[in-house]
């Protein structure tokens, strides 16, 4: 937990940054959730915004102390006056061309986790989560709190859990300056007791003093009445309003209509929403450098190691093998150790050097257990103890071993599979393909075992030439691929390792699969770099073609376009810099099935997340989604990455026009989806409505963005991992509180339909292996309906506190066995006792991991007909506005 007291001097090199740059605080930008709410209140600083600047901030803080090795040290003043961007100060840092991908996706996760506040049932409507109803010392307990868990979490390297927990204390911290009277108070700076427990809060205004008169007005300069004593509003009902108390006031209020009437929260510039609107950037301010000081306190909790990783602060990948153990697999764990030893060695020090590293093995039976860790030289001692001993009969339990590295693994990260069996618990396919997408990391299978082979290690049964489709349907849902090759080609083949974490794009192909007698075409722009082709199969010629009509075979060695080289089946090209751009072809001529797959390394990359708009609640915002659902009307966020990483800074901003939708694995064109901009073009901000047909399609698509450059030229990009609508909405709420050893939790449970009958079976799981019951196992719905369930958690006394827990729960259609299951992930943290000069461990909402809220509780199963959408399907006024959406799913809750 966080220490009892901290000087405010120690913070005070960050705060006095911020007051020398230029914020991106934008004008057409609150303390609302995020920027989809300024539809309602322009000109307003949103909790996105605010998280953003002071993570920017208290970052340029980490670079300009902390000199990166082999390149100048920053200077201050080359930052004087100019809008904070991640793309800049990765390029400043790092060097040109650095991706920010990572980083951006991290702040990202913070961001919607603070905005999710304001949207989640467990949290939107708790006072002691936003400093209403005068619950000032409960709030900064519970602000507390929060710190506490994230870097409880962090520590524990599950950064994704540290996420939501610092986007949960930073929506506290910031609706304080919002919701009290400090800023009417006329304080200038951030209150200095608020991050430090042991500090008491003083002069708060007690249940008999009367704080507020009435106001019939919707703006309220003066309805505070005029004393000292600090107080907040009361919102809604619970707790109902005391006579003569203050209301946070605005349209979603109902306490502001009793007596005295008004408000005086500054969420936003519009009176409708915010009686002291007028106060609104004043209480931006307040909020932006409290923010700062909670990150600088991370900082110095965490140190600027652990800093870096809790926000994803390197352009590099972190490392993450599946190891099958058995003992055939001499060759294979000999090329895993050759790849790790190389990657460690060659980026030891510098910016692409690994910043996680995970290790999982497997055999049959058994799997694990997952070693992680920060430190190259402990991962390469942990991986230099396996060897391949015993067993060495097929098949063996790989997709345990991968959920469990998944489940250890960073967002945005590459793992790599090394096996010659194929997969014992295939029942485990859909949960872990969903997995990789909630994830968003990409699985490369190296098999050591051609598919049509039929000598080898003892099997105990004849096995079907079908077995590794398992890994096929991994793959292609991460976006990964499953590489066939022989114990003589491993090490060589395993140089992809290696290329893989480099950060490298998949170039989309048209069309996306060999065709007989048809060239794939793909297009090269002069933002790509490090091109490499890569065919696999029983090729036996191909060429490749450049716009000027030179052309390549297969012959290995030296040619025209670049060096070819082969390891059995297995063909790299990796093509001479700088690349012609333009439209380039590939021919390949092969018996059966053949993959072709063109990378390249680039900053220039992009982002994307779901939502729907939301009306009910605090404040209008978007209802974050994994993945679009059957039957809602979906937004598209696209964030463009990469934009600072032109040759000329002063050349123009690529512009990009549409997205193209493609169906997976076969490539047909569903759609193209015109991308409205938002905000400041430097942002890389787009938006766009999906149509209703697109949300009716069975299967998986694809998302590929298309533009051109400053000059005009083409550029194209395609999303790393493919998406799929899901038939229903399934949402999964942790309870008001951390799990302790010894104790019981209760878990919400909701499922709702917006397309058509549902006949549901429903099925839970934990890692780890905790007693899980459930109230509910099977459900029918018909469209617009709901259900509710309850599960109940028991955590062992034996759970090793500051550990975390994944609760799964999946949704399977009983009549269409065609349609893939629908999964919820959850992510608890377990912690023991706090230590005696801690204040008592805080009671908060955990949020939810996939697509969005979960409603209160409710003791026994409940269906409810014709309300699955309320507030989120849109109403007409939200349908004419329904194509500016701009912010954020919790894609990665």
């Amino acid at each position: 937990m966080l220490p009892t007291d901290e000087p405010l001097s120690h913070l005070g090199p960050s705060l006095l940054l911020l007051l020398q740059l230029q914020l991106l605080l934008p004008p057409a930008s609150a303390f609302f959730p995020n920027i989809w709410s300024l539809l309602a209140a322009p000109g307003s600083v949103t909790h996105q915004d605010l998280t953003e600047e002071a993570a920017l901030n208290v970052t340029l803080q980490l670079f300009l102390e902390q000199p990166p090795p082999g390149r100048p040290p920053l200077r201050l003043e080359d930052f004087l006056g100019r809008t904070l961007l991640a793309d800049n100060l990765f390029a400043a840092y790092f060097g040109p061309g650095s991706p920010s991908r990572r980083f951006r996706a991290a702040l990202g996760e913070v961001s919607r986790a603070n905005a999710a506040q304001d949207f989640l049932p467990t949290s939107r409507n708790d006072p002691d989560l936003h400093f209403d109803a005068e619950r000032l010392g409960q709030g900064r307990t519970r602000l507390v709190g929060a710190l506490g868990e994230t870097v409880v979490a962090a520590r524990a390297l599950d950064h994704t859990l540290a996420r939501q927990r610092l986007g949960a204390a930073l929506h506290a911290l910031q609706d304080f300056y919002s919701h009290s009277n400090w800023v009417e108070l006329g304080k200038q700076q951030p209150h200095p007791h608020l991050l430090w427990p042991r500090q008491g809060l003083r002069n708060l205004a007690q249940v008999g003093d009367p704080t507020c008169s009435d106001c019939e007005e919707l703006s309220c300069p003066g309805n505070l009445l005029g004393f000292t004593l600090l107080t907040s509003g009361y919102f809604g009902t619970h707790p109902s309003k005391p006579p003569g108390k203050c209301s946070h006031g605005g349209h979603f209020d109902q306490s502001s209509s009793q007596p005295p009437r008004g408000g005086i929260n500054k969420d936003s510039t519009s009176p409708g929403f915010s009686p002291h609107h007028m106060l609104h950037l004043q209480a931006a301010k307040l909020a932006l450098l409290a923010s700062i000081q909670a990150f600088s306190l991370l900082r110095s909790r965490l140190g600027d190691r652990g800093f870096s990783r809790l926000l994803d602060i390197t352009p590099a990948s972190s490392l993450s093998f599946v190891l099958d153990t058995t003992g055939s697999m001499g060759e294979e764990i000999n090329a895993a150790k050759i790849q790790a030893r190389h990657i460690v060695e060659q980026r030891r020090g510098g910016p692409m050097e690994p910043t996680h590293y995970v290790l999982v093995p497997f055999h049959d039976p058994g799997f694990g257990p997952v070693f992680t860790t920060s430190d190259p030289d402990s991962f390469w001692q942990q991986l230099n103890e396996i060897h391949a001993l015993g067993g060495g009969d097929e098949p063996e339990m790989c997709l345990s071993a991968l959920e469990l590295a998944l489940l250890h693994t960073p967002p945005l990260s590459d793992i790599f599979v090394f096996t010659d069996a194929s997969p014992k618990d295939a029942f485990l396919t859909n949960r872990v393909e969903s997995l990789t997408q909630e994830r968003r990391c990409r699985v490369t299978f190296l098999v050591t075992e051609d598919p049509s082979r039929v000598q080898g290690r003892p099997r105990r049964e004849v096995l079907s030439p079908l077995r590794f489709e398992p890994y096929e349907a991994v793959a292609l849902a991460s976006g990964g691929e499953v590489i066939f090759t022989k114990d003589q080609y491993i090490r060589d083949v395993a140089a992809i390792v290696a290329d893989s974490i480099a950060d490298l794009v998949t170039l989309p192909l048209e069309p996306p699969v060999v065709v007989p007698e048809r060239p794939l075409v793909f297009s090269v722009d002069g933002l790509l770099q490090r091109v490499t082709v890569r065919i696999h199969g029983e090729v036996s010629s191909f060429w490749i073609r450049n716009p000027s009509g030179v052309s390549q075979g297969q012959e290995e060695g030296e040619g025209p376009l670049g060096h070819t080289r082969r390891f059995g089946q297995f063909w790299m090209v990796s093509m001479n810099d700088p690349l012609q751009t333009g439209t380039w072809e590939i021919q390949v001529t092969a018996k059966g099935t053949s993959r072709v797959r063109v990378q390249a390394q680039t900053s220039l990359d992009f982002l994307f997340h779901f939502g729907i708009p939301r009306e009910d609640g605090p404040h209008p915002g978007l209802y974050p989604l994994t993945q679009p659902v059957a039957g809602l009307q979906t937004q598209l966020l696209v964030e463009v990455t990469g934009l600072g990483s032109r040759g000329n800074p002063g050349d123009p901003l690529p512009h990009f026009s549409h997205v193209v939708l493609r169906g997976v694995p076969h490539g047909a064109e569903l759609g193209r989806v015109p991308l409205e901009p938002m905000g400041p073009r430097e942002r890389g901000l787009l938006t766009a409505s999906l149509p209703p047909t697109l949300l009716s399609t069975a299967g998986p698509f694809s998302l590929e963005l298309i533009g051109q450059d400053g000059v005009g030229q083409g550029l194209h990009r395609a999303a790393p991992q493919p998406c799929a609508v899901v038939p229903v909405l399934l949402e999964l709420s942790g309870p008001p509180g951390f799990l302790a050893p010894g104790t019981k939790a209760l878990l919400s449970l909701r499922i709702a339909s917006f397309s058509g009958p549902q006949d549901l079976d429903l099925r839970t799981y934990v890692n780890p292996s905790f007693a899980l019951t459930s109230n509910l196992s099977r459900v029918r719905l018909e469209q617009n309906e709901s259900a509710w369930g309850c599960l109940w958690l028991k955590v062992p006394d034996t759970a090793a506190s500051d550990s975390v827990v994944m609760v799964t729960v999946t949704a399977t259609d009983r009549e269409a066995s065609t349609v893939p299951p629908t999964h919820a992930f959850l992510r608890l943290l377990v912690l023991g006792p706090a230590p005696q000069d801690q204040l008592p461990a805080p009671v908060h909402s955990t949020d939810p991991v996939l697509t969005t809220t979960s409603p209160a509780f409710h003791l026994s199963t409940l269906v409810t007909p014709g309300r699955a959408g309320g507030g989120l399907v849109s109403n007409p006024w939200w349908g004419t506005v329904g194509a500016v959406l701009l912010l954020l799913g919790l894609a990665s809750w």
